[in-house]
């Protein structure tokens, strides 16, 4: 089976699509290593970029690197609008599947094809949405959903929205979640620990809602003295209001923007946290959400969209318009050093259940009926 993926999402800074993407081309090559007699699966990984090269990498050995000089709003552009060229004319070879890891089609001239789709956001809010995702993804994604052998998603409620919103059938939609990092879980909370928000800071985040809750924190009586809102992710254009209102009183001192965080610098970033607090309006999984349960860090997530899925009873679930209920789920993990723990406890049961190795059986099994699929059409 040869497969061609789309690794563009994980050139550079992995934010959830490319953390998911790396992390998944890694597991399909442990758990279907090039050295099998049977040789099921030869998986070459897609790059293009005019500056940005794709590394050799001994996490991603065994995969073909096609790695192009071609800037990367071109090839969307041309791919996205004229479906052209052809991944087969770019990498000199023939594909059996393409796998794309955003809504829109990779084109081919022969292969089956399959899409991942996180979250359908950018249908119901595109005023949080820039660039190419606000151009294309609304005007396209529903043909091109409609059109794939397969459809991928990654998590229950992101596989409802896809029926509802794209009008695709059940039956072509496979649920693939992303796996915990294989960490182990830490032995006990930090007593000096911090409150972490962890991912891109753009509207959608609502990190204006975190904002308004950590002030009622700090301004109550009883709050811990000295604990800290350390936001962890990229800033968009859109948080500079955000910035701005972190360096003036009250929260001047108090709030710390820290960046992109490298994967190998995020385990210990969540282990000196007290809690991790995840307000999104809407998530198609939120993967910091499983990373931090995994090493059993309590969690106040949103009662919206995937995450009431994903947390079940670990942790507390809030309603993200109300930033008096958000400051108090905080202030009970911060206060109750039972129930935190008990959080903490049903955080690491419940991120057992997701594995990397079983996300990559699940997609391969996905190829398989993609080809079946695309062959009874072409026939």
């Amino acid at each position: 089976m040869r497969v061609a993926i789309d690794y563009r999402p994980a050139l550079r800074e992995r934010s959830g699509v490319g953390e998911y993407t790396h992390q998944l081309v890694k597991a399909m090559l442990a758990a279907f290593p090039p050295g099998r007699s049977d040789g099921e699966l030869q998986l070459s990984i897609f790059s293009s970029s005019w500056k940005d090269r794709l590394a050799a990498s001994a996490e991603l050995a065994g995969a073909r690197a096609i790695d192009r000089r071609i800037p990367v709003r071109l090839l969307n552009f041309a791919w996205h609008r004229w479906e052209w060229p052809p991944v087969e004319w770019l990498a000199r070879e023939r594909f059996d599947v393409t796998h794309s890891l955003h809504p829109l089609l990779m084109p081919s001239t022969q292969a089956a094809q399959v899409v991942t789709i996180h979250d359908l956001n950018f249908l119901s809010h595109p005023e949080r949405t820039s660039a190419e995702v606000r151009r294309d993804y609304p005007a396209l994604a529903r043909v091109h959903a409609n059109r794939a052998d397969r459809v991928i998603v990654v998590s229950a409620f992101t596989r409802g929205e896809v029926e509802r919103l794209l009008g695709v059938p059940g039956d072509r939609i496979a649920v693939c979640p992303p796996g915990t990092p294989g960490w182990t879980a830490r032995q006990q909370a930090p007593k000096q620990g911090y409150i972490l928000f962890f991912g891109t800071l753009e509207p959608r985040k609502n990190v204006g809602g975190l904002l308004d809750a950590y002030e009622r924190v700090i301004a109550r009586e009883g709050t811990p003295e000295g604990v800290e809102l350390v936001l962890a992710g990229k800033a968009t254009d859109s948080a500079r209001p955000w910035l701005d209102r972190m360096a003036r009183p009250p929260l001047q001192g108090r709030v710390r923007h820290i960046g992109y965080v490298e994967a190998d610098q995020r385990q210990a970033l969540y282990e000196g946290a007290r809690l991790l607090v995840q307000p999104s309006f809407e998530e198609g999984f939120g993967l910091p959400v499983l990373e931090a349960m995994s090493l059993g860090v309590p969690v106040v997530a949103a009662n919206r969209g995937s995450l009431p899925e994903l947390v079940g009873d670990a942790g507390a679930l809030v309603d993200p318009e109300h930033p008096d209920e958000i400051a108090t789920a905080i202030e009970r993990v911060l206060a109750d050093d039972h129930y935190a723990a008990a959080c903490a406890a049903r955080g690491i049961a419940r991120a057992r259940d997701f594995s990397w190795e079983r996300t990559a059986h699940l997609v391969v099994d996905v190829y398989r009926q993609a080809i079946d699929r695309h062959a009874r059409r072409r026939h």
